[in-house]
């Protein structure tokens, strides 16, 4: 399947695991659009890096993930430049600690929102599209999705439900459309501080020892959406081993 002249929806593209796959995807020949909220200097100056190595490559569409009901304009906006869609990179996501007596609903719905709900909602509204190309949809989960991070529980039920609605996309959007997700460990630390000593014991409990790159997850999301033709369902462990590791 050649990636030529084929396009693909990333959300939250502007920075971090987002900005890495667009780059990454873009130089095996992807079309991409690029989706952000209000990240717009990041999201332009990114799109003028690559429509520099290949010119008219690249796009931008902007919206809230929190507004259900104009998500499926996100989609029909990344569909009518190049009147097309074959891939939805759900990578957008909301990282915040939610210890139980302090969480609110307002935080429920964040969390939710942006890591499930959209997810959903835009799958459902590209699905008529990815249909006609054999297109395919590939999440970023979170290994604490099955072993639930201290303090955040919110986002890992929420990241649990993205996981689930993986497996579910697969068998409602099969056979036209393989639908699969990536689950990093340590691989960009939060952008609230952590201190080092946190970070070491991340890292003391991952079977490699170190920390893994944003160019890992790119990869594992590279490869299914363009190699693994008979995979779906699946969750892709991008963590140096450390969900093995109790």
């Amino acid at each position: 399947m050649s990636s030529s002249n084929r396009v693909i929806l990333i959300t939250g593209a502007a920075h971090r695991i987002g900005a890495t796959t667009a780059k990454t995807l873009h130089a095996v020949g992807y079309n991409i659009v690029l989706h952000y909220r209000s990240s717009s200097s990041g999201a332009e100056a990114l799109a003028d890096e690559l429509n520099s190595h290949r010119e008219n490559s690249v796009a931008l569409v902007q919206g809230d993930l929190h507004l259900t009901e104009r998500l499926p304009q996100i989609i029909e906006g990344a569909h009518s430049v190049w009147g097309r869609l074959d891939g939805l990179i759900n990578n957008a996501s909301t990282f915040y600690p939610t210890p139980l007596d302090e969480i609110t609903e307002a935080h429920w719905d964040d969390l939710i929102g942006t890591n499930l709900k959209a997810p959903l909602f835009l799958t459902k509204a590209a699905a008529p599209y990815l249909k006609e190309s054999q297109g395919s949809v590939v999440s970023i989960v979170d290994i604490h999705a099955e072993r639930p991070l201290r303090e955040h529980p919110v986002y890992s039920i929420a990241k649990a439900g993205l996981v689930m609605m993986t497996k579910s996309m697969a068998a409602e959007l099969g056979p036209e459309i393989r639908v699969n997700a990536v689950a990093p460990g340590a691989i960009l630390w939060p952008e609230n501080d952590m201190d080092d000593n946190t970070k070491t014991r991340i890292l003391d409990r991952t079977f490699l020892k170190r920390q893994g790159e944003a160019q890992n997850i790119a990869d594992a999301v590279l490869f299914l959406l363009r190699d693994a033709h008979y995979t779906t369902g699946h969750i892709l462990t991008v963590d140096g081993g450390r969900s093995l590791n109790s």
